[in-house]
């Protein structure tokens, strides 16, 4: 069989072109992104109103609300769009970064950052917290401060070989290759502690094989199998029992004796996964995000399994701002939590605590074998604000083969 046929597909508010999929429209059903069609896209990320995907061979395609130089690109100024120049609903590939091979990046508030196969973090976008790594506070000759916004993505934590970038509302944290995590930028709400945009190394945290941020709350997965937490504890989602701040990494409580194998933070609620396939939730629970049923949507200061998803074997799970969508060995997709704008993806705009299957209709792929029946199934999934999107394979039936 030739290699395998993959779409990038969407789904909710499109309200600032996160889609991508030419219009503004919101969907309550996946669409395929077609300006994304002639590249084989290896992973995707959605932000708070914005979208980025990477491709195979490093380059890097943004798409979505561009106000803040989140696209890494200036606003277009094409005469012709006065109605959204604010917002582009159609994927354009990040110039400034054509000549590196990008392999992993992350959207926060307003900021994004990627890293490619050298180990070379860059940072593009919203900057008045530090969390593009440049001095906020930069003035020109006559004393006024200078836009803060980086509108072109440039090279941040220069000294340091990343591994995986993460970006939370209004800070930046990256893992390095000696499995060491840094952060930079306003790591709470906007207040008291003063930002910072040089990297400080987090204390206490070694030989880490994976992080995940949040709004105000990071995670980090360390190869002995904890779970370490700090930053804002408001809705438990630090997973300590309290909703005690923590600006030094703590134990995650409850998961002794569970393998863990991937990890994930949403705006203010955490998942762990198992390597059996079970899924662990914490944090706010409003609009059933954590996926407990209708029945409970209180937020949860330890760590507890979804006991909704037990059965399905689940290789992935991501937190979006106020909804979460699990992705099962098998290919298929169950959303849950708050239902406008379409978010949950199966039609219904009801907000639910109760994880139900996303279908993936869209039409066979035009090369598909014509005397083969296939089915279109779910690689990789990404929460955002308001929208989601997931890498799709198109996989041959084998017993309809003859």
């Amino acid at each position: 069989m030739a290699a395998n046929i993959s779409s990038v597909i969407a789904w909710g508010s499109g309200e600032d072109g996160q889609l991508g999929i030419g219009s503004n429209e919101e969907k309550e059903w996946v669409c395929v992104v077609k300006g994304l069609e002639p590249y084989k896209v290896r992973s995707v990320v959605a932000g708070s109103r914005n979208s980025l995907a990477i491709c195979d061979d490093g380059k890097l395609f943004t798409w979505g609300w561009n106000q803040r130089g989140t696209l890494g690109h200036p606003p277009e100024t094409n005469q012709n769009s006065q109605a959204h120049p604010k917002t582009e609903n159609i994927p354009s590939q990040v110039k400034a970064l054509a000549y590196v091979n990008i392999v992993q990046a992350a959207i926060g508030g307003w900021h994004c950052l990627a890293v490619d196969d050298q180990g070379r973090a860059y940072a593009w976008g919203g900057n008045e917290y530090g969390q593009c790594g440049e001095e906020p506070e930069r003035k020109d000759d006559t004393g006024r401060p200078l836009k803060r916004d980086i509108v072109i993505p440039h090279r941040c934590a220069s000294k340091l070989v990343v591994r995986q970038v993460a970006a939370g509302g209004t800070h930046s944290v990256v893992l390095t290759r000696e499995g060491h995590v840094w952060t930079w930028g306003q790591p709470w709400p906007p207040g008291d502690i003063k930002q910072i945009s040089i990297p400080v190394r987090v204390q206490g945290l070694e030989r880490v094989k994976l992080i995940a941020v949040g709004a105000f709350h990071n995670l980090a997965l360390q190869e002995d199998g904890t779970l370490w937490a700090w930053g804002n504890n408001e809705y438990g989602q630090l997973g300590t029992g309290d909703t005690q701040p923590r600006s030094q990494p703590i134990l995650v409580q409850g998961l002794a004796g569970l393998n863990l194998v991937d990890i994930a933070a949403g705006g203010w609620h955490s998942t762990a996964l198992t390597d059996d396939g079970e899924v662990y939730g914490w944090g706010r629970g409003e609009h059933g995000r954590l996926g407990f049923g209708d029945s409970d949507k209180s937020s949860k200061m330890l760590p507890q399994r979804v006991n909704l998803l037990a059965g399905e074997d689940i290789v992935q799970v991501s937190c979006g701002g106020t909804h979460s969508v699990a992705l099962t060995l098998d290919g298929r997709m169950f959303s849950f939590g708050r239902g406008d704008h379409g978010r949950l993806g199966y039609g219904r705009k009801a907000t639910t605590g109760q994880p139900m299957e996303v279908p993936i209709n869209i039409p066979p792929p035009k090369d598909a074998d014509a005397g083969a029946d296939g089915h279109w199934i779910a690689k990789l999934v990404a929460c955002g604000g308001r929208h989601t999107l997931t890498i799709a394979e198109w996989q041959i039936d084998d017993s309809k083969q003859s």
